[in-house]
């Protein structure tokens, strides 16, 4: 196996440059190792991708080393798209945790050599419960390779080591093919952004693409009353409801909303010098901003900055209240 030897900085050239050489070289060789496993993709992969979109269990992936954080990394993105999985260290495995494997499982190992001693191991023992098995290695004479249901071959691969010894290359490799995996798995599921979001609520993303309905205040959290209400009904109404929210909701006879009736009306009337105990239809806010459940709470919050608003209504079709949204909804979902 032929490796990358080390540059010597030159008499003249500073270490610097030597250093900056030196780590384009590297980058190089991983991109063209990267860029030759589309080469070795065929039927292998299209069973991976099969299995794994036919398992009724989890798809569980191990390895040993640096391989085995590369296969912890391809689990979680499995995870995050749609896939159930979890990693399993091999060495774990043997003492004990080989009950994170069934037979309705599909075990995907990952070793670039196929023989170190943990994966000879597991293998058998796998076998034994039933679980279907895809090797991934670079080595496929490994014994990996022949107990194995699938293999999917990266080849022999160059290290950007000057010894050959450290995982460079090989595991660059094993990580462009397990995304390769999950992407085309996500593409086969149909996986979308509403279905990244619910698997991602605290990402940034996530919050993104959250609905209106998921995070509003509704049932016993919504305050209603009816437009002919006294002013002090309607305080009552409010200081008693769960969350104390800063807004009423006012409906018509026929459940519609026909205003709305905030902490900032109550202060403006203070600030006036007045508090008349009055139906609410004479003091609500008879034209307030709303959004429908489905909107996305990044929609309701640009609505909630524009008007400078702290709670805005939320509608079904026919105008009728579902849920209130208040600026601190949406700040604790940031948070």
């Amino acid at each position: 196996m032929s490796t990358i030897q080390p540059q010597q900085p030159s008499s003249t050239g500073s270490p610097k440059t030597s250093r900056l050489e030196r780590a384009a070289e590297v980058i190089r060789l991983e991109a063209r190792t990267i860029a030759n496993l589309e080469a070795r993709l065929g039927p292998p992969f299209e069973q991976a991708v099969d299995w794994i979109l036919e398992c009724e269990g989890m798809v569980v992936v191990s390895g040993m080393g640096k391989a085995g954080i590369i296969g912890a990394k391809i689990s979680a993105s499995l995870a995050s798209t749609g896939t159930p999985s979890h990693f399993l260290h091999p060495s774990e495995a043997l003492h004990g945790d080989l009950g994170r494997i069934r037979a309705q499982d599909l075990l995907i190992v990952i070793s670039n050599s196929g023989e170190s001693a943990e994966i000879k191991a597991l293998i058998p023992a796998a076998r034994k419960i039933g679980a279907r098995i895809v090797a991934m290695t670079g080595n496929t004479e490994s014994t990996l390779a022949r107990l194995s249901d699938c293999v999917l071959d990266i080849g022999r691969i160059d290290e950007a080591c000057p010894m050959g010894l450290a995982p460079t290359a090989s595991t660059s490799a094993m990580l462009a093919l397990g995304d390769a995996l999950a992407m085309v798995v996500l593409d086969e599921r149909g996986f979308s952004r509403e279905d990244y979001a619910r698997y991602h609520p605290a990402g940034a993303l996530g919050r993104k693409l959250m609905r209106v309905g998921e995070i509003m205040r509704k049932g016993d959290e919504l305050p209603l009353v009816r437009e002919e209400d006294s002013l002090s009904d309607v305080l009552l109404t409010t200081s008693r409801t769960p969350g104390k929210p800063g807004a009423a909701l006012v409906i018509d006879a026929d459940g519609k909303l026909c205003g709305i009736f905030t902490d900032g009306d109550l202060r403006r009337l203070l600030e006036s010098g007045r508090l008349p105990d009055g139906p609410v239809r004479d003091f609500m806010g008879t034209d307030p901003k709303f959004v429908s459940p489905d909107h996305l709470v990044d929609e309701a919050e640009r609505v909630l900055h524009k008007f400078r608003i702290d709670q805005i209504p939320v509608l079904d079709d026919d105008r009728r209240p579902v849920g209130l949204l208040d600026v601190q909804d949406v700040l604790d979902v940031r948070i």
